[in-house]
């Protein structure tokens, strides 16, 4: 079927973050604020997700509920094989209500108070929030920026994966916010330069099936299958078919240890570990049903992406923006129309306006904005008029 992702779906009286709950991140914002901040998509889940779900609430039961049958695995183990070329066997293939839990407790595992973990900023900022709150050290190996195109410094990877102290690496994959999709080259020179100094990868792939036409992402445990232990991968459903509220993620883990330690975790947190009656039945409809609906969203976020860098050119000439590889996120250089701290409260205060800062990534992210493109083209075109008013004005 065609969707119509024209469409404005009234969001309120939902309970959505995105729209009714802006406060969180911008206390005072007026009436009408249009939000291109958190990373959900404003178009509706595929029609097989919602017959699913109506067909679910017509048992009238939600009780305590498990996701390990043969039919949803094979759901999710079927998503990647075809996508991906990716086998994961069954047994591997684990639940965490979310990445950043994931992250958490494979910290708890993995490492020690003091420990180090390296990220690549400017980077998804829960990541080094979630290592200082386990009391493990923040190991920073900024990426390389060429004119807004984003590399790996493999020499700085190199030296600080050699300390010691440094026990594992969390790399993003396509990289939230820069929006680079990572070759195959780099991700080799990247698990080369870990596994020679004993550094294991959490791999947080979240928006691996949100890249551009032409363009491929590669699963790092692909390019490593005698280094299965030293790889974790976190993938979700929640970025791909819009299904955040969902709270279902996989983490896939092969080394037979590090399973029977997340079990540990599960006997002593069950009730995190327990996925909702909803989340499993719209989890297995979206992974089996839900291909058609993502080639129309592809299509839709790359002609969104295309039409902003369009308009920056026209209408905020001195913005620098590079079309992302990957994700539904723009990453744009406002530096020369001023401070970060002065520019985000005039786009909300005179623009209506919501986007992040992009000092909130970390090192190299100052005076950038990340901004949500996944909406109807009509929302994100009176955004950018509004913002173009501001700082052209």
């Amino acid at each position: 079927m065609r969707y119509n992702l024209d469409q404005v779906i009234d969001r309120k009286d939902t309970n959505s973050l995105k729209w009714e709950f802006m406060g969180h991140l911008a206390p005072g914002c007026p009436e009408g604020t249009l939000p291109l901040w958190v990373a959900d998509m404003d178009f509706p889940c595929p029609k097989s997700v919602i017959e699913a779900l109506h067909a679910r609430v017509d048992r009238r039961i939600f009780g305590y509920s498990s996701h390990r049958n043969e039919a949803f695995m094979a759901a999710v183990t079927g998503w990647y094989l075809r996508r991906f070329g990716w086998s994961i066997p069954p047994e591997d293939l684990l639940y965490s209500p979310g990445i950043v839990p994931a992250v958490g407790y494979l910290l708890e595992i993995l490492t020690r108070p003091g420990d180090g973990v390296i990220i690549q900023s400017p980077v998804y900022y829960p990541f080094e929030s979630m290592i200082r709150h386990h009391g493990r050290e923040t190991v920073a190996n900024p990426l390389k920026d060429d004119d807004g195109y984003y590399t790996m410094d493999f020499d700085g990877l190199e030296r600080k994966a050699a300390e010691p102290e440094t026990k594992l690496l969390v790399l993003c994959s396509p990289h939230n916010p820069v929006g680079r999709v990572w070759k195959e080259e780099e991700l080799r020179r990247l698990g080369e330069i870990c596994f020679a100094h004993g550094v294991t990868v959490i791999s947080d792939e979240i928006h691996c099936d949100l890249v551009r036409r032409g363009v491929k992402h590669i699963p790092l445990k692909t390019l490593f299958p005698e280094q299965s232990r030293r790889i974790i991968t976190c993938t979700a459903p929640s970025k791909t078919f819009n299904m955040a509220g969902m709270l279902f993620s996989n983490v896939i883990i092969h080394d037979p240890d590090l399973k029977t330690a997340w079990d540990g975790l599960v006997n002593k947190q069950l009730g995190l570990f327990m996925p909702h009656s909803l989340s499993i039945v719209a989890v297995e409809a979206a992974y089996n049903e839900g291909e058609e609906w993502l080639e129309q969203i592809i299509d839709y976020l790359d002609g969104n992406l295309a039409f902003l860098g369009n308009f920056l050119q026209k209408h905020l000439k001195r913005a620098r923006y590079r079309l992302p590889e990957g994700t539904y996120l723009a990453w744009i250089d406002l530096r020369s129309y001023g401070n970060e701290e002065e520019i985000l409260p005039r786009l909300i205060r005179e623009g209506r306006v919501l986007v992040e800062g992009g000092s909130i990534f970390g090192a190299g992210g100052k005076g950038y904005i990340r901004l949500n493109a996944a909406c109807p083209r009509s929302i994100l075109e009176e955004a950018l008029r509004r913002m173009a008013g501001v700082l052209e004005g």
